[in-house]
Protein backbone atom coordinates (compact mmCIF):
# COMPACT_ATOMS: atom_id res chain seq x y z
CA UNK A 1 0.00 0.00 0.00
CA UNK A 2 1.52 3.37 -0.66
CA UNK A 3 0.69 6.63 1.11
CA UNK A 4 0.58 9.58 -1.63
CA UNK A 5 1.24 12.20 1.29
CA UNK A 6 4.75 10.69 2.20
CA UNK A 7 5.83 9.85 -1.39
CA UNK A 8 4.67 13.63 -2.05
CA UNK A 9 6.77 14.74 0.87
CA UNK A 10 9.29 12.85 -0.55
CA UNK A 11 9.76 14.84 -4.16
CA UNK A 12 9.31 18.14 -2.14
CA UNK A 13 11.95 17.40 0.16
CA UNK A 14 14.59 16.21 -3.15
CA UNK A 15 13.55 19.79 -4.71
CA UNK A 16 14.37 21.21 -1.41
CA UNK A 17 17.77 19.39 -1.51
CA UNK A 18 18.48 20.48 -4.76
CA UNK A 19 18.24 24.08 -4.05
CA UNK A 20 20.27 23.99 -0.37
CA UNK A 21 23.22 22.23 -2.57
CA UNK A 22 23.06 24.90 -4.99
CA UNK A 23 23.40 27.46 -2.38
CA UNK A 24 26.27 25.17 -0.84
CA UNK A 25 27.97 25.90 -4.08
CA UNK A 26 27.64 29.78 -4.63
CA UNK A 27 28.75 29.29 -0.70
CA UNK A 28 31.60 27.39 -1.96
CA UNK A 29 32.46 29.69 -4.88
CA UNK A 30 32.62 32.34 -2.61
CA UNK A 31 34.75 31.56 0.11
CA UNK A 32 37.20 30.49 -2.91
CA UNK A 33 36.67 34.51 -4.04
CA UNK A 34 36.85 35.94 -1.01
CA UNK A 35 40.23 34.11 0.16
CA UNK A 36 43.70 35.05 0.33
CA UNK A 37 45.54 36.32 -3.30
CA UNK A 38 48.65 34.10 -2.07
CA UNK A 39 50.37 31.94 -4.42
CA UNK A 40 50.60 28.46 -2.76
CA UNK A 41 53.62 26.71 -4.75
CA UNK A 42 57.36 28.20 -4.31
CA UNK A 43 60.44 26.74 -5.51
CA UNK A 44 63.87 26.64 -3.79
CA UNK A 45 67.29 25.52 -5.37
CA UNK A 46 69.51 23.62 -3.22
CA UNK A 47 73.21 22.90 -3.32
CA UNK A 48 74.41 24.08 -7.03
CA UNK A 49 71.24 24.83 -8.49
CA UNK A 50 69.40 21.45 -8.18
CA UNK A 51 66.00 22.40 -7.60
CA UNK A 52 63.65 20.82 -5.41
CA UNK A 53 59.54 19.53 -5.94
CA UNK A 54 57.77 22.99 -5.24
CA UNK A 55 56.27 23.16 -1.42
CA UNK A 56 52.67 23.82 -1.57
CA UNK A 57 51.79 26.80 1.29
CA UNK A 58 48.42 26.89 2.73
CA UNK A 59 47.07 30.06 1.50
CA UNK A 60 45.91 32.18 4.29
CA UNK A 61 42.48 32.76 4.71
CA UNK A 62 40.10 36.08 5.46
CA UNK A 63 37.92 35.99 8.39
CA UNK A 64 35.12 36.39 5.66
CA UNK A 65 36.27 33.33 3.24
CA UNK A 66 36.36 31.17 6.76
CA UNK A 67 32.37 32.33 7.51
CA UNK A 68 31.10 31.81 4.34
CA UNK A 69 32.99 28.28 4.10
CA UNK A 70 31.69 27.60 7.51
CA UNK A 71 27.78 28.79 6.06
CA UNK A 72 28.72 26.58 2.79
CA UNK A 73 29.76 23.10 5.28
CA UNK A 74 26.06 24.17 7.15
CA UNK A 75 24.06 24.19 3.80
CA UNK A 76 25.31 21.01 2.78
CA UNK A 77 25.35 19.45 6.08
CA UNK A 78 21.72 20.33 6.20
CA UNK A 79 20.91 19.34 2.22
CA UNK A 80 22.28 16.32 3.32
CA UNK A 81 19.53 16.06 6.57
CA UNK A 82 16.70 16.89 4.39
CA UNK A 83 19.00 14.48 1.34
CA UNK A 84 18.03 11.54 3.78
CA UNK A 85 14.70 12.08 4.44
CA UNK A 86 13.86 11.94 1.01
CA UNK A 87 14.98 8.51 1.40
CA UNK A 88 13.69 7.73 4.52
CA UNK A 89 9.79 9.29 3.28
CA UNK A 90 10.10 7.19 0.31
CA UNK A 91 11.02 4.37 1.86
CA UNK A 92 8.19 4.92 4.46
CA UNK A 93 5.90 5.69 1.60
CA UNK A 94 6.55 2.19 -0.15
CA UNK A 95 6.91 0.58 3.27
CA UNK A 96 9.92 -1.09 1.23
CA UNK A 97 13.72 -0.38 1.15
CA UNK A 98 14.29 3.04 -0.77
CA UNK A 99 16.44 1.71 -3.08
CA UNK A 100 14.29 -0.72 -5.87
CA UNK A 101 14.97 1.43 -8.55
CA UNK A 102 17.14 3.72 -10.75
CA UNK A 103 15.88 6.68 -9.00
CA UNK A 104 16.00 5.58 -5.37
CA UNK A 105 19.74 4.00 -6.17
CA UNK A 106 21.05 7.37 -8.21
CA UNK A 107 19.85 9.29 -5.06
CA UNK A 108 21.25 7.40 -2.25
CA UNK A 109 24.55 7.08 -3.78
CA UNK A 110 24.96 10.79 -4.16
CA UNK A 111 24.16 11.33 -0.82
CA UNK A 112 26.46 8.47 0.45
CA UNK A 113 29.19 10.98 -1.70
CA UNK A 114 27.78 13.85 0.20
CA UNK A 115 28.15 12.76 3.37
CA UNK A 116 31.72 11.46 2.65
CA UNK A 117 32.79 14.70 1.98
CA UNK A 118 31.46 16.00 4.62
CA UNK A 119 33.13 13.61 7.11
CA UNK A 120 36.22 14.23 5.39
CA UNK A 121 35.77 17.98 5.52
CA UNK A 122 35.18 18.50 9.41
CA UNK A 123 38.30 16.01 10.08
CA UNK A 124 40.55 17.73 7.60
CA UNK A 125 39.09 21.37 7.14
CA UNK A 126 41.43 22.12 4.46
CA UNK A 127 39.83 19.70 2.13
CA UNK A 128 36.45 22.15 2.72
CA UNK A 129 38.05 24.02 -0.28
CA UNK A 130 37.33 21.46 -2.75
CA UNK A 131 33.48 21.72 -2.16
CA UNK A 132 32.80 23.86 -5.34
CA UNK A 133 33.97 20.37 -7.21
CA UNK A 134 32.34 18.14 -5.17
CA UNK A 135 28.84 19.78 -4.66
CA UNK A 136 28.43 20.82 -8.20
CA UNK A 137 28.75 17.83 -9.81
CA UNK A 138 26.55 16.25 -7.13
CA UNK A 139 23.42 19.22 -7.83
CA UNK A 140 24.03 18.27 -12.30
CA UNK A 141 23.90 14.50 -10.56
CA UNK A 142 20.45 15.64 -8.77
CA UNK A 143 19.00 17.71 -11.53
CA UNK A 144 19.78 15.01 -13.64
CA UNK A 145 18.01 11.92 -11.55
CA UNK A 146 15.16 14.25 -11.39
CA UNK A 147 14.61 15.14 -14.81
CA UNK A 148 15.69 11.23 -16.13
CA UNK A 149 15.34 8.95 -13.16
CA UNK A 150 12.50 10.04 -11.50
CA UNK A 151 9.93 7.62 -10.71
CA UNK A 152 6.94 6.84 -8.94
CA UNK A 153 6.80 5.60 -5.45
CA UNK A 154 5.69 2.10 -5.87
CA UNK A 155 6.58 -1.72 -4.63
CA UNK A 156 9.69 -3.83 -5.76
CA UNK A 157 8.81 -6.03 -8.40
CA UNK A 158 9.07 -9.60 -7.68
CA UNK A 159 12.54 -10.56 -8.67
CA UNK A 160 14.05 -8.10 -6.02
CA UNK A 161 11.95 -8.82 -3.37
CA UNK A 162 14.71 -10.50 -1.00
CA UNK A 163 16.40 -9.79 1.96
CA UNK A 164 19.70 -10.03 -0.18
CA UNK A 165 18.54 -6.63 -1.25
CA UNK A 166 19.28 -4.93 2.14
CA UNK A 167 22.91 -6.73 1.74
CA UNK A 168 24.05 -6.11 -1.87
CA UNK A 169 22.59 -2.94 -3.31
CA UNK A 170 23.38 -1.24 0.25
CA UNK A 171 27.00 -1.78 -0.05
CA UNK A 172 26.75 -0.94 -3.61
CA UNK A 173 25.70 2.09 -3.25
CA UNK A 174 28.27 3.03 -0.53
CA UNK A 175 31.18 1.65 -2.52
CA UNK A 176 29.98 3.79 -5.65
CA UNK A 177 29.53 7.04 -3.52
CA UNK A 178 33.16 6.78 -1.53
CA UNK A 179 34.21 5.97 -5.34
CA UNK A 180 32.79 8.65 -6.36
CA UNK A 181 34.48 11.30 -3.40
CA UNK A 182 37.72 9.78 -4.37
CA UNK A 183 37.71 9.93 -7.89
CA UNK A 184 37.24 13.44 -8.04
CA UNK A 185 40.04 13.59 -5.27
CA UNK A 186 42.14 12.70 -8.08
CA UNK A 187 41.36 14.71 -10.70
CA UNK A 188 41.79 17.83 -8.47
CA UNK A 189 45.47 15.72 -7.69
CA UNK A 190 45.89 16.27 -11.33
CA UNK A 191 45.62 19.38 -11.77
CA UNK A 192 46.63 21.03 -8.73
CA UNK A 193 50.04 18.76 -9.15
CA UNK A 194 50.97 20.79 -12.53
CA UNK A 195 50.35 23.91 -10.67
CA UNK A 196 52.90 22.90 -7.96
CA UNK A 197 55.45 22.13 -10.67
CA UNK A 198 55.72 25.90 -12.33
CA UNK A 199 57.48 28.29 -11.51
CA UNK A 200 56.70 30.62 -8.64
CA UNK A 201 56.66 33.56 -11.26
CA UNK A 202 54.62 31.84 -13.37
CA UNK A 203 52.14 31.44 -11.15
CA UNK A 204 48.38 33.98 -11.18
CA UNK A 205 48.66 35.66 -7.63
CA UNK A 206 45.20 35.37 -8.23
CA UNK A 207 44.47 31.59 -9.43
CA UNK A 208 41.59 30.00 -7.78
CA UNK A 209 43.97 27.03 -7.77
CA UNK A 210 46.12 28.20 -5.31
CA UNK A 211 43.27 27.73 -2.75
CA UNK A 212 42.83 24.11 -3.30
CA UNK A 213 44.69 21.89 -0.90
CA UNK A 214 48.29 20.23 -1.60
CA UNK A 215 48.54 17.60 -3.85
CA UNK A 216 50.05 15.55 -1.41
CA UNK A 217 46.55 16.44 0.39
CA UNK A 218 44.43 15.54 -2.24
CA UNK A 219 46.56 11.96 -3.39
CA UNK A 220 46.24 10.93 0.62
CA UNK A 221 42.51 11.64 0.10
CA UNK A 222 41.91 9.64 -2.76
CA UNK A 223 43.68 6.81 -1.66
CA UNK A 224 42.19 6.82 1.83
CA UNK A 225 39.05 6.70 0.24
CA UNK A 226 40.10 4.23 -2.21
CA UNK A 227 41.20 2.22 0.53
CA UNK A 228 38.10 2.30 2.51
CA UNK A 229 35.69 1.86 -0.32
CA UNK A 230 37.46 -1.49 -1.83
CA UNK A 231 36.64 -3.78 0.69
CA UNK A 232 33.05 -2.75 0.59
CA UNK A 233 32.65 -2.62 -2.92
CA UNK A 234 34.49 -6.29 -2.61
CA UNK A 235 31.90 -7.16 -0.60
CA UNK A 236 28.95 -6.13 -2.51
CA UNK A 237 30.20 -7.77 -5.48
CA UNK A 238 30.25 -10.94 -3.41
CA UNK A 239 27.12 -11.02 -2.12
CA UNK A 240 25.97 -10.03 -5.86
CA UNK A 241 27.15 -13.66 -7.17
CA UNK A 242 25.75 -14.89 -3.80
CA UNK A 243 22.27 -13.55 -4.71
CA UNK A 244 22.63 -14.41 -8.35
CA UNK A 245 23.09 -18.42 -7.09
CA UNK A 246 19.96 -18.02 -4.96
CA UNK A 247 18.23 -16.38 -8.10
CA UNK A 248 19.46 -17.71 -10.97
CA UNK A 249 21.25 -20.90 -9.99
CA UNK A 250 24.45 -19.81 -10.77
CA UNK A 251 27.16 -17.58 -9.04
CA UNK A 252 28.64 -15.86 -12.07
CA UNK A 253 27.26 -15.59 -15.95
CA UNK A 254 29.16 -12.73 -17.48
CA UNK A 255 26.20 -11.18 -17.51
CA UNK A 256 26.76 -7.43 -18.23
CA UNK A 257 26.10 -5.64 -14.88
CA UNK A 258 28.13 -8.82 -13.07
CA UNK A 259 31.19 -8.17 -15.91
CA UNK A 260 31.38 -4.17 -15.23
CA UNK A 261 31.04 -4.62 -11.70
CA UNK A 262 34.41 -7.19 -11.88
CA UNK A 263 35.86 -4.75 -14.12
CA UNK A 264 36.03 -1.50 -11.68
CA UNK A 265 36.85 -4.29 -9.00
CA UNK A 266 40.04 -5.00 -10.84
CA UNK A 267 40.30 -0.88 -11.86
CA UNK A 268 40.44 -0.27 -8.26
CA UNK A 269 42.59 -3.20 -7.51
CA UNK A 270 45.21 -1.89 -10.08
CA UNK A 271 45.22 1.11 -7.89
CA UNK A 272 46.11 -0.04 -4.55
CA UNK A 273 48.54 -2.38 -6.42
CA UNK A 274 50.12 1.08 -8.21
CA UNK A 275 50.31 2.75 -5.05
CA UNK A 276 52.64 0.19 -3.66
CA UNK A 277 54.90 0.23 -7.11
CA UNK A 278 57.37 3.10 -7.07
CA UNK A 279 57.09 3.50 -10.85
CA UNK A 280 53.11 3.84 -10.85
CA UNK A 281 52.60 5.75 -8.06
CA UNK A 282 51.64 9.62 -8.57
CA UNK A 283 50.26 10.23 -11.61
CA UNK A 284 49.61 7.18 -12.98
CA UNK A 285 48.19 5.69 -10.19
CA UNK A 286 45.82 9.13 -10.20
CA UNK A 287 44.52 8.09 -13.62
CA UNK A 288 43.82 4.44 -12.76
CA UNK A 289 41.79 5.97 -10.04
CA UNK A 290 40.33 8.37 -12.61
CA UNK A 291 39.48 5.40 -14.99
CA UNK A 292 37.99 3.92 -12.29
CA UNK A 293 35.41 6.34 -11.59
CA UNK A 294 34.64 6.29 -15.31
CA UNK A 295 34.17 3.03 -15.34
CA UNK A 296 31.66 3.11 -11.83
CA UNK A 297 29.73 5.97 -13.84
CA UNK A 298 29.48 3.77 -17.15
CA UNK A 299 28.48 0.87 -15.38
CA UNK A 300 25.70 3.13 -13.72
CA UNK A 301 24.77 4.48 -16.35
CA UNK A 302 24.98 3.07 -20.06
CA UNK A 303 24.95 -0.52 -18.74
CA UNK A 304 21.70 0.09 -16.19
CA UNK A 305 19.33 2.34 -18.98
CA UNK A 306 21.01 1.05 -22.56
CA UNK A 307 22.66 -2.58 -22.48
CA UNK A 308 20.14 -5.09 -21.61
CA UNK A 309 20.28 -8.37 -19.32
CA UNK A 310 19.22 -9.88 -16.00
CA UNK A 311 19.67 -6.88 -14.06
CA UNK A 312 17.67 -4.72 -16.68
CA UNK A 313 14.57 -5.30 -14.45
CA UNK A 314 15.46 -2.99 -11.83
CA UNK A 315 18.66 -1.52 -13.18
CA UNK A 316 20.19 -1.83 -9.01
CA UNK A 317 21.63 -4.95 -8.56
Amino acid sequence: MIDPSLASLSDTLFSITVALYSLAVVAFCAELAFGARRSAASRELVGAGAAVPPVAVPPAETPRARRVGLAAMGLTAVGALTHAAVLVTRGMATDRLPWGNMYEFATATVLVAVVAFTVLAVRAPVLRHIGVFVLGPVVLSMVAIGLFLYAEAGPLVAALRSSWLAVHVSTAILGFGIFFVSGLASILYLVRSRFEEKPAGEIPPNSMLARLPSAAALDRTAHRTVVFGFPIWTFAVIAGAIWAESAWGRFWGWDPKETWAFIAWVVYAAYLHARTTSGWRGRPSAWVNVVGLAVMVFNLLYVNMVSTGLHSYGGVS
